[in-house]
């Protein structure tokens, strides 16, 4: 009797670029059935792997075996046609297309658009994963627009299947669902690579695991005989820094929303109903939710890209900003970090110098000319400070990973000072080096008296940073509880909008502040 073939078979495969070697003498094998991770910090070279197997990328060497023959894979249509599918961390849709139709362009014509907008309900409802095929992909959020790219690569029925960073959106609840289904490609027979930065996940999910760290192989390992801290020393040399705590101490009032209320501006948003809630100096409020609950519309009205809120529902140190501009509202302390890093957070196609005058101007006169010299020196002292691994100050937005321009886009904000951070996703698709130090850079800032908002979908996350939580659901806020008194489940619970009404965000909002410390 032969021995199975493998599934995917990789040896030699390097990749150079101008200014890095991104893959270098890489070699993988995958076993039929096989839930594979591939864990390395960010600018490792995951990604490049990945786009080389999936043909969206050619190698300049080294082979590739698919089910024991050899193979050239010269398109993300070959590959598909193969038996491949993939879930990029950063998606491929069309924005002006609506779900069903991004879906049905992976597809071969065999069924028609109504077929196609059915089977995504049946399969996105199989997995738990709420999909809409009808809304277009302008008006999704980043989860939303995620599980809109699982369920496409399901519907291939793939014998490989590869996930970047697949869970960064889900409750736990739903991740738990998703590792059934998962697992249930496995037991019929199809191949997963599996890439996160979340090593729980790895070790309770995987069966095997390939370390990369500066474009190579440096390890091999079953996850499920691991350790976090053994698996990071693998990833990026060492143990991530420990987070510095510290005993809250409760600061005065620095940004208020009272009863806001405002109507979604898409047909497909969400309305924000009577929400409510403060954050004080030296405080983290965490605002926990699935995607597509009102997050988008919340960060739009506190940011002032939507500057419709009633008068009155948002002040900052006691001022009205409803309406208030964006560059209004940094002047008067509040710097934000959106989602979406390229697009929002940055330009793709400038410079990191160049980025830098989306929010900061100092290197801009008063006659409205600007200083190169400066604007570089800015750049080049974020690069340094917030360890960004980048080609300089000229390097564009788009040349960096995931990781390290998230790095560069939050350094920007907190090199500012700010007095209020609004902050969304920190570290989503980022490494577990590059997550301890942003998280530590946060926690600075808290404790520098700074006050910050931060909207994240990782409950560990929230957990580890917050010092009070809030859950968003369908437009509305839950109560404010502090994270030591509630349980991870609970607050799962709560992002299905089941929480208690025994007390309101309202109320706590409205409360009076000096009955509040005399009660404390």
């Amino acid at each position: 009797m032969q021995p199975t073939a493998l599934r995917l078979e990789l040896s030699g495969i390097t990749k150079q670029y101008p200014a890095v070697r991104a893959n270098d003498n890489i070699s993988l094998k995958v076993a039929p059935g096989q839930i594979h991770a591939v864990l390395g910090e960010n600018g490792a070279g995951k990604s490049t792997l990945m786009k080389i197997i999936y043909g969206a990328t050619r190698p300049d060497s080294g082979e590739m075996r698919w089910n024991g023959k050899p193979v050239q894979v010269a398109s993300p249509a070959q590959a598909r046609t193969l038996g491949i599918s993939m879930v990029y961390q950063h998606f491929s849709l069309f924005d002006t297309l609506s779900a069903a139709e991004n879906v049905w362009l992976g597809l071969d014509k065999s069924h028609s658009l109504a077929q196609v907008t059915d089977r995504i309900r049946e399969v996105a409802a199989g997995y738990g994963l709420e999909v809409d095929p009808l809304r277009p992909v302008h008006t999704l959020s980043v989860g939303e627009r995620q599980r809109v790219e699982i369920v496409r690569a399901l519907l291939t029925k793939p014998q490989l299947l590869i996930l970047d960073e697949p869970t960064s959106v889900l409750t736990p609840q739903a991740v738990e669902k998703l590792f059934v289904t998962l697992r249930k490609l496995s037991d019929e027979g199809c191949s997963i690579l599996y890439i996160s930065h979340k090593l729980d996940e790895i070790r309770a999910l995987c069966h095997h695991c390939t370390v990369l760290r500066g474009g190579k192989v440096t390890g091999e390992v079953d996850p499920r005989l691991e350790n976090n801290a053994s698996l990071s020393r693998m990833m990026i040399g060492e143990e991530p820094l420990a987070l510095k705590t510290r005993d809250v101490t409760e600061g005065k009032t620095v940004f208020k929303v009272r009863h806001l209320n405002l109507a979604a501006t898409d047909p497909f948003g969400r309305d924000l109903q009577d929400v409510s809630f403060k954050v004080r100096a030296g405080e983290i409020l965490g605002v926990a939710g699935v995607s597509g609950n009102g997050q988008q519309e919340l960060l739009a009205a506190l940011s002032g890209e939507d500057p419709r809120a009633p008068q009155g529902s948002i002040s900052l140190f006691g001022q009205d900003i409803s309406q208030a501009s964006p560059r209004k509202r940094r002047a008067l302390g509040l710097h934000f970090v959106p989602e979406e890093r390229l697009g929002r957070g940055a330009v793709p196609t400038l410079s990191l110098a160049a980025n830098t005058l989306l929010t900061r101007t100092e290197a801009v006169s008063r006659s409205g000319w600007y200083s190169p010299a400066k604007t570089r020196a800015l750049a080049a002292d974020l690069i340094a400070g917030f360890k960004v691994k980048a080609g300089g100050p000229d390097a564009a937005a788009r040349s960096l990973s995931g990781g390290n321009l998230q790095k560069f886009i939050v350094g920007r904000e907190i090199d500012a000072a700010p007095k209020l951070l609004i902050i969304a996703q920190p570290t989503w698709g980022v490494d577990v080096g590059a997550a301890a130090q942003i998280r530590g850079e946060l926690l600075k800032l808290r404790n520098e008296g700074c006050a910050l908002l931060v909207l994240s979908e990782e409950l560990d996350e929230l957990f580890e940073l917050s010092d009070r939580l809030v859950v968003i659901a369908q437009g509305r806020l839950s109560p404010a509880v502090p994270t030591s008194a509630v349980r991870r489940d609970t607050i799962g619970e709560w992002m299905s909008g089941l929480w208690p009404e025994r007390t309101s965000s309202a109320a706590e909002a409205d409360a009076d502040e000096g009955g509040r410390h005399a009660q404390a």
